[in-house]
Parts: C-alpha cells; sequence; structure tokens
C-alpha cells in the first residue's frame, strides 16, 4: 500500500481527507507544523484512520527563517499587515515535505480549496522541495461541499470537527486572522466579541504601561531587562500589547490570484516589535541604507506573502538585511495604552545622533556657517537651471 503524508490542520477539510485517502487505497500519515497555537492532534488523526501522526515543533525555526526577516526589512503588506499567516504556509508545506520524504511515501495531500492562497503557497514550495512526490488536493480538485464532507464522515460513524463557524480563524506565532461575512465585503468591521487577543481591551482600559524592549543586531533579546530567547519574547509581548488592544486590523489586498482579498488580523507583538526596531534603525542607520532597505523590504514581503519563499531572490535580499543588521542594537522605550504604541526614546553604543557635534536647529559642529551658506546655494541648482530655462527667471 502507498503511502500518503496528509497536511493535517484538525478541520472539517482536512479530516475529510483522511478517509477519502484511504478508500483510495493509500496508507495515511498525518503532520502538523506547530508554528504557533496548535493543538494536539493525534488522537483525532488515529480516530479518522491515519496510521500514524506527527507533529513538528516549528516555532525556532520559523523565527530563524523567516520572522527574523520580517523584522529586519520592518515588512508589512499594505502599510499594516504583518503577514500573519502567508508567511507560515511556505515553511510548513517544506517541513511536510520533508516529512513525506523521510517516510518514504510515494505522495503529499493537502486540504486547500481553489478559492485561496495557501493551494499556491503550499504547492510551490512542496515542487521545491520534493518534485518526485505526487501532490493530491482531493478538496480543491473534487470540490465536495461541506455538507457533503459532513454526510461523509458521520457515514462512517467518523469524528466530526466543529465546522460551520460564522468566523475562520487562523493563528500562530506572528499574529491571528479573522475571516467572516464583514470581510467578505469592503464596509465593515467584524463585531467586537469576534477578535481573540484583543478582546474586550477598548472596555476595559489598561492604565499606561512602559516596556524596554532590547535588540542584539535587529533580533529582540530582552523585555524590561529580562532576557530571553525571540520566540519567547514575541509571546509574552503578544500577551502584554493584546490586553491593550493594539495590533489590530484590517487588511484589504490583492490575493495571489489576482482578485481583492479582506481579512481582520491582530497581531500584537508583530505590531510593538516592528515598530520599536524601526526606531531603533532610524537612529544607527544612514538615510541611504534606510531607504534602499525600504525598498527590498516591499519586494521581500510580496514574495513571501505569494508563497516564494523559496525564491532565489529572497535570499539575496536576506544577506543585505543581516548586513543592515549589524549595528541594529539598543534599548527602545515603548510606551502602552489602549489601542496605542508609542515610542518614548531610544538608545544605541551606535547612535548616529550621538556622534554627531551639531545640533538640529541650534549649532553647526561640523561645518562652518559659510559653508552652509554655499551648500544653500548650490543644492538647489538643477531646479533653478531647469525655471531658468523655461523662462521663469
Amino acid at each position: 500500500m502507498s503511502t500518503v503524508v496528509l497536511a493535517f490542520s484538525g478541520g472539517l477539510d482536512t479530516s475529510w481527507c483522511i478517509p477519502y485517502l484511504r478508500e483510495r487505497g493509500y496508507e495515511v500519515i498525518t503532520v502538523t507544523v506547530d508554528v504557533g497555537g496548535v493543538e494536539d492532534l493525534s488522537e483525532l488523526s488515529k480516530q479518522l484512520g491515519a496510521v500514524a501522526h506527527f507533529t513538528i515543533d516549528a516555532k525556532q525555526i520559523f523565527f530563524d527563517e523567516v520572522l527574523r526577516w520580517l523584522i529586519a526589512g520592518n515588512v508589512t503588506k499594505g502599510g499594516t499587515y504583518p503577514l500573519c499567516v502567508g508567511a507560515e504556509r511556505t515553511l510548513q508545506a517544506r517541513l511536510v515535505a520533508e516529512k513525506a520524504r523521510q517516510l518514504g511515501a510515494v505522495a503529499i495531500a493537502h486540504g486547500c480549496t481553489a478559492a485561496g492562497n495557501d493551494q499556491i503557497r503550499f504547492e510551490v514550495a512542496c515542487r521545491c522541495v520534493a518534485p518526485d512526490l505526487i501532490l493530491l488536493a482531493p478538496v480543491r480538485d473534487l470540490t465536495p461541499s461541506r455538507a457533503e464532507q459532513v454526510a461523509f464522515l458521520k457515514e462512517k460513524e467518523l469524528p466530526v470537527p466543529a465546522h460551520g463557524a460564522e468566523y475562520s480563524v487562523n493563528s500562530g506565532l506572528w499574529g491571528v486572522t479573522i475571516g467572516g461575512a464583514e470581510t467578505t465585503g469592503s464596509e465593515c468591521t467584524i463585531p467586537e466579541d469576534k477578535w481573540i487577543r484583543t478582546k474586550n481591551a477598548f472596555a476595559k482600559p489598561l492604565p499606561a504601561k512602559t516596556l524596554s524592549i532590547e535588540f542584539r543586531q535587529g533580533i529582540p533579546t530582552a523585555i524590561d531587562g529580562q532576557k530571553s530567547g525571540p520566540v519567547e519574547i514575541i509571546e509574552i509581548l503578544d500577551g502584554i500589547a493584546g490586553a491593550y488592544g493594539i495590533g489590530r486590523g484590517i487588511h484589504l489586498g490583492e490575493t495571489i490570484l489576482g482578485i481583492k482579498g479582506r481579512v481582520a488580523f491582530e497581531a500584537p507583538a508583530a505590531h510593538v516589535l516592528l515598530m520599536a526596531h524601526r526606531e531603533l534603525e532610524k537612529l544607527v542607520l544612514t538615510g541611504r541604507q534606510i531607504n534602499l532597505k525600504d525598498s527590498l523590504a516591499s519586494a521581500y514581503g510580496e514574495m513571501v506573502h505569494s508563497g516564494l519563499l523559496t525564491e532565489p531572490a529572497c535570499r539575496d535580499i536576506e544577506a543585505f538585511f543581516a548586513s543592515t543588521q549589524a549595528r541594529v542594537t539598543g534599548k527602545v522605550k515603548v510606551c502602552l495604552q489602549t489601542g496605542f504604541a508609542f515610542v518614548e526614546g531610544v538608545s544605541s553604543p551606535y547612535s548616529l545622533h550621538a556622534a554627531s557635534r551639531a545640533v538640529y536647529g541650534e549649532a553647526v559642529g561640523e561645518w562652518s556657517s559659510e559653508d552652509a551658506k554655499g551648500f544653500a546655494r548650490i543644492y538647489g541648482l538643477p531646479s533653478i537651471l531647469h525655471a531658468r530655462a523655461g523662462g521663469k527667471s
């Protein structure tokens, strides 16, 4: 009997896939890649007929291979959305494919539909890692309705996972996305009680709180002087900032398939860390470094969101990011208030502000008054000549 490895989320679609694939003559092994917020699905997998289940703890790998670069690039999509879900999928697919190869499987299966981004993210990664394995997508290819899936499981007296929920939730280390009736249009937000990590934050406002966040070469290393690993820092910040209602938003943008999509998200830790990191970079990087990095961050974020994290260009951009982070070391004081985070101050041993002998608006130190006078005459010369050529002066 041939073996198929199924990327298993425990939802209705992937649960339906197990007995469906067994009826097609496959021995099914389920694999869940934990990048934050995953429950133990081994018993459900067994009840549905899988011969084995594996959970891969990938939170540290997720940070090392993906999140560190999203922080280094201050990457968001549409200026607000920190790629809560899209950043996970390529890594999850890659680890499932690697596991399939280790287990001697002939095929990899997933439960994605034809409508969303995840089918593309998953299959691009699998084809890069394991091009010789068969890719199976029963839900996408056969398009069974949810009612048909439920009936199929009930007929075989198998467990029926929660389904038909009013809202679809995807939760991970970098944030959570929430989709519902309101997000299928463009005019409304989701109800207050449907938020997860920021629920009731505005009904029960907390007193302001100031945190000191430390970075070493662009990687978060401590909160209020307490050293910890970056995964733990993200988890701690998520709880603290989430209680203040920070990191809430609704992303409206292009899907990989070219249509407009809209989803609510909560990313408290991502919001605070990206804000703090960007402010530290303003202190230690030159303006040209920042401008160039911003342009590359946009391209990098687009590739990550679109399932192209395996693209060699991503490695090239990461190499540039790594170079820029050499001096991104210091402390950032962030004040949290309900619905708002504010950077109070920033310090670094590599401060370019401290390195200058000039005081903006008050005193010169790096040049003389005559130097400034000459610079002012020369600086706008191309525009002056353009106006003169047009007969305006």
